[in-house]
């Protein structure tokens, strides 16, 4: 990097730090970032629940009030005068607009887009993405998304019978997926996991299956998709069980699918995990049932970086991210029947060998790491401060 890139700033702006999965990977790729010399500072709420991980960098404090959170960022890009502010949250981007039009030099804008759904006011779609100087898509499907649109009108979730295409020049649009750190999430000895299961209580010749993700209504992950084809794996395969890690709304919904699908002595919520690699690795097989929208799952990553194979639903951006690790089955959304036979075949089979556990994690490692996701990161600013020398 050269010497005046190193003393350009870039202002990451988050007005939520509330710890859902678009909070953590913006400070996974401000650290990313951070390490190979770019100056990276975060604004966001005076507290939220991720605020003091973000005040290890440069930190400016907003206003909840969305005027005075405009006018407050503004403040700071004229005293730091920053030369990229960038957006991760769709609530984000209209605040980093407007702020970026109240001072001189204006900074460039960047969009972060981690969901793979177009915004609800035709105004946004309109205007939105069409005036920032880049949007970035977690993956390829996010971008077909917002140049395209997407219809699947037999879908049970409405939110996915039509996704309205957006007014973007296909010119400022980038696909950078998101990245994992390959170092935490990697295959292990066969102690570790043995010492991953016993602290949730799962016996050495027990199968165990898991879904890890919020549960909140309508449909969480899909979670009641795989508790109805637990049912029929567990007829199949006895030593089968079934895990879901995770906290939401559906709490008392899931218990009573356990107790009327006679899973009480198979199936148990198991709550949020400290350790998500100490999860992965206790698990034999990860199940993602998916149903609603989903960008780029990272937990499907995790597990493949760890060695395990991974069941997931063949839509949206999974497939895409699937794909890079490759260990398991994709099976078609919302068929627990399909999804069962998958879980069967994969209890009845081998487990990966050590070599195919190790060039999952080399393909994760190469293509949706942290440092993969930051040097992109930092190509794409550099591109556009060199296209943009003259301050605006």
């Amino acid at each position: 990097m050269s010497s005046s890139d190193l003393t350009a700033r870039a202002i990451h702006l988050n007005s939520r730090l509330r710890g859902g999965g678009t909070d953590s990977q913006s400070l996974a790729l401000a650290q990313g970032l951070t390490d190979l010399g770019w100056t990276i500072e975060m604004a966001g709420p005076i507290q939220a629940p991720l605020s003091s991980a973000a005040q290890k960098f440069p930190y400016h404090s907003l206003p909840r009030f969305r005027p005075a959170q405009i006018l407050a960022l503004a403040g700071v890009l004229r005293r730091t005068r920053a030369r990229i502010l960038h957006a991760h949250h769709g609530d984000d981007y209209w605040t980093a607009l407007l702020a970026s039009r109240l001072v001189n030099p204006r900074p460039l804008i960047v969009f972060s887009r981690h969901l793979a759904k177009s915004p609800r006011s035709p105004l946004s779609r309109k205007h939105l993405f069409a005036s920032a100087d880049a949007v970035v898509a977690v993956s390829s499907f996010v971008a077909q998304v917002l140049l395209q649109g997407h219809d699947d009108p037999a879908s049970p979730v409405p939110e996915r019978h039509h996704r309205l295409s957006c007014r973007i020049d296909p010119a400022n649009l980038h696909v950078i997926h998101t990245g994992i750190d390959t170092r935490r999430f990697q295959p292990q000895d066969p102690s570790f996991s043995c010492t991953a299961r016993r602290s949730l209580s799962l016996a050495d010749k027990e199968f165990a299956f898991g879904v890890v993700g919020g549960f909140d209504l309508p449909v969480g992950k899909g979670q009641r998709i795989f508790l109805k084809a637990a049912q029929e794996v567990m007829r199949r395969i006895p030593k089968a069980r079934f895990l879901l890690a995770g906290s939401g709304t559906m709490d008392s919904i899931l218990r009573d699918d356990i107790r009327h699908l006679g899973l009480e002595e198979r199936a148990r919520l198991v709550g949020q995990q400290p350790d998500p690699v100490s999860l992965h690795h206790a698990l034999d097989c990860l199940v993602h049932p998916q149903i609603a929208t989903e960008a780029f799952p990272s937990v499907v990553l995790e597990s493949h970086a760890c060695g395990r194979p991974v069941i997931a639903s063949e839509l949206d951006g999974i497939p895409e991210a699937w794909s890079i690790g490759g260990l398991g089955h994709l099976v078609s959304a919302g068929d627990p029947e399909e999804l069962a036979r998958a879980m069967i075949r994969q209890a009845e089979g081998s487990a990966p060998a050590a070599k195919e556990q190790s060039e999952a994690h080399s393909r994760i490692q190469t293509q949706a790491s942290l440092p993969v996701q930051a040097t992109q990161m930092g190509n794409l600013y550099r591109r556009l401060m060199s296209a943009n020398r003259k301050p605006r």
